[in-house]
């Protein structure tokens, strides 16, 4: 994808404040720490269009980022953060069950693990939501931090990833680096088959 613009339309933690404009939106759902931001970032050819931190749980908001006006990319706020207050994790709930389960626009949600670690009970309670309420399409994972780990670690990682989640072939795991290319592609080549 060529893109002229990008930028944050909105940052949101209740509905009333998701951008009026109506456009696909691509939401990337993952623990915290796992390079959602980061991501978004690498696919925008932006170093920090979204705020990257080395602390957990920094994304409290939900960020729609405008594509040429064409789509939105959307990073969710991470899951799994043990340092947040038990009000804030019920709000977080509150928050990501209303965008995922009543945005129109919401084209599909992307998971996000880290390459290097197990899946967590998170991760998989996530996946599940994603199947349940999109039945029809099949899971798309990114296996983020892949830079990280040699190439026969890698490959013996994504096999486990591929067990744990019960990825089946009708899903699709994309291993992803910010550190160079990979993914970044298949990423964008997935976006655009499902705008067509």
């Amino acid at each position: 994808m060529n893109i002229h613009n990008s930028d944050i339309a909105a940052s949101a933690v209740k509905k009333e404040q998701y951008p009026k404009k109506e456009l696909p939106e691509f939401a990337f759902a993952g623990r915290s720490n796992v390079g959602k931001s980061s991501l978004v970032n690498k696919l925008l050819g932006r170093k920090s269009l979204a705020r990257v931190s080395a602390t957990p749980g920094k994304t409290a908001t939900i960020n729609f980022y405008n594509i040429d006006n064409t789509i939105y990319l959307v990073d969710l706020p991470g899951y799994g953060y043990a340092k947040r207050s038990r009000d804030e994790i019920e709000a977080w709930g509150g928050m990501i069950e209303e965008y995922l389960k009543n945005r129109k626009g919401l084209k599909r949600v992307i998971l996000l693990v880290d390459s290097r670690h197990e899946p967590t009970t998170d991760d998989k309670m996530m996946l599940e939501w994603i199947r349940a309420y999109r039945p029809e399409d099949g899971a798309i994972v990114i296996a983020t931090k892949c830079d990280k780990l040699k190439k026969r670690e890698l490959a013996d990682n994504l096999e486990m990833l591929e067990r744990e989640l019960e990825l089946g072939e009708n899903d699709i795991l994309v291993p992803f680096s910010t550190k160079d290319d990979e993914g970044k592609f298949t990423v964008w080549d997935m976006i655009n088959m499902m705008l067509i």
